[in-house]
């Protein structure tokens, strides 16, 4: 609980400040506080030495300064990708909790015995969706691109590091489900409890460790923009 607190709590800190020093690209207004969530006090460090904008700076959009290492702008592009997969897996979780016949029409009961199964599909879809339109945001005002192309170039930035992102969120959920609450704990993890979002803040950073080397590989390439 205690984790959960505080990622709300840097979260909404980073976010006040945020009101009083934009970022100057401001599609990172959202991705700081989001990455909060899971990051806590380890992504509140980060935000202070590498992502907080000077007071008084401008908002216009701008790429990262010449003294930027190049390990802080990956990153800052996994953590990019990793708000857009945040988002969409909170709302893909909330709406089977809310709504169950959701997971049916994913496969549960049908093509999976697991919800979880079922839901991650849903996971990845709203993910894919959140992190494209987060790179779409970054890209096209950078490079003055048109919708098309600014679209184009988006998706080929967020296809695999959103892809790495998952399959390193997954893998942590599944050996947290299969491998320590049920064989050792006797208990199901469940989106309406705290040990499910508490799990979910480890694997957000599984996520970040998977995505991390895709995301040097984008940058070095020039596929994905420095940030």
């Amino acid at each position: 609980m205690l984790s959960l607190v505080s990622g709300v709590l840097v979260a909404g800190w980073i976010g006040w400040d945020e009101t009083r020093r934009p970022q100057p690209m401001w599609i990172m207004n959202i991705v700081w506080p989001v990455a909060a969530l899971f990051g806590t006090v380890l992504l509140l460090w980060g935000y202070l030495k590498f992502g907080r904008s000077p007071a008084g700076s401008a908002t216009k959009s701008r790429r990262s300064t010449p003294d930027t290492p190049f390990s802080v702008m990956v990153g800052k592009g996994a953590l990019h990708c990793g708000a857009g997969c945040t988002l969409g897996d909170i709302v893909a979780e909330s709406l089977a909790t809310f709504f169950p016949g959701v997971a049916l029409w994913f496969g549960w009961r049908n093509l999976f015995d697991e919800k979880m199964f079922a839901v991650w599909i849903l996971d990845y879809m709203l993910a894919f969706l959140l992190g494209v339109a987060f790179q779409y945001f970054t890209i096209r005002p950078m490079r003055g691109l048109s919708v098309r192309d600014g679209l184009i170039e988006a998706l080929k930035a967020d296809a695999l590091s959103l892809t790495a992102w998952q399959v390193g969120m997954y893998g942590f959920m599944a050996f947290a489900q299969f491998g320590v609450f049920r064989p050792v704990l006797g208990f199901s993890l469940a989106a309406d409890s705290v040990e499910f979002w508490f799990m979910m803040q480890f694997a957000m950073i599984a996520g970040f460790l998977t995505s991390y080397p895709v995301n040097w590989w984008l940058l070095k390439a020039g596929i994905k923009e420095k940030m």
